[in-house]
């Protein structure tokens, strides 16, 4: 069962991040500290979350826009500032973008837009909050790894799979696939990093979820509900044997 006394959410105002901060602490374990990130929080499209916000303390909303490395280094000052000295067990890079696009019609600036939200993103955001995630894993009394100690979780896609090009007949998404195939090998290198600081790190499909970022019906879609209560029980058994590998929503592990 995940036990994180902190966890950080990115793109959590909607879909599957506004699910993951609604389930949290909906948990009979709920984190002490459930950092939900976000754009503009201040903005309508951020109703929902500031919402939970008001009727849970534990919910602390930052504002953080992933592509712009002063953006994500004071949000990460911020979240320093609220956890008084403790360290960030998980953090779940979800925020994450997708544009329509074949292999005729694919240009350079929605590649490079993709590639920036889904690739760079994530990796200044794992940067910035590095510290804090070794900081939890030294002051941890568990042993291995695990979610609940110290973990970086990057929300990917089946679709950025090379062996399986999921439902590749429904929709190309050119820039999408490849920017998750390259989360994937980000993941992969960051496990090998940072492994002596024993921060798990793993690439995680979450189903084909029924959200706006999917405007077409895809044969076994799954309600953000779905999805999100299986990511974290999923989450809360893996361990240090699961370190780099992609796995889907229930455990599965999937090939790259």
């Amino acid at each position: 069962m995940l036990n994180a006394r902190s966890v950080l959410v990115t793109g959590s105002n909607r879909g599957i991040g506004l699910e993951l901060v609604r389930q949290l602490v909906g948990q009979s374990k709920k984190p002490e500290w459930i950092f939900a990130t976000c754009r503009d929080p201040k903005g309508p499209r951020a109703q929902d979350l500031k919402n939970l916000a008001d009727k849970h303390q534990s919910v602390k909303i930052i504002p953080m826009d992933t592509n712009d490395p002063s953006s994500v280094k004071a949000a990460a000052a911020q979240v320093t500032e609220k956890l008084q000295g403790a360290g960030l067990n998980l953090l779940i890079n979800n925020a994450g973008i997708v544009k329509p696009g074949c292999l005729e019609s694919e240009t350079a600036e929605d590649m490079s837009e993709v590639y920036k939200t889904n690739v760079i993103g994530p990796m200044i955001v794992s940067q910035a909050f590095l510290p804090l995630l070794r900081k939890a894993s030294q002051e941890s009394p568990q042993k291995g790894m695990s979610c609940s100690k110290a973990a970086i979780v990057n929300m990917s896609s089946e679709a950025g799979s090379i062996t399986n090009l999921l439902v590749f007949d429904l929709g190309h998404v050119l820039g999408y696939r490849c920017s998750k195939a390259a989360l994937n090998m980000l993941t992969r290198c960051q496990s090998r990093g940072w492994a002596k600081d024993e921060i798990l790190c793993i690439a995680l499909h979450p189903g084909i979820v029924k959200t706006d970022m999917i405007q077409v019906d895809v044969p076994g879609m799954i309600t953000t509900n779905e999805s999100v209560h299986k990511i974290l029980n999923t989450l809360g058994s893996l361990c240090e044997k699961d370190n780099g590998n992609f796995v889907n929503w229930e455990g599965k592990t999937l090939p790259w």
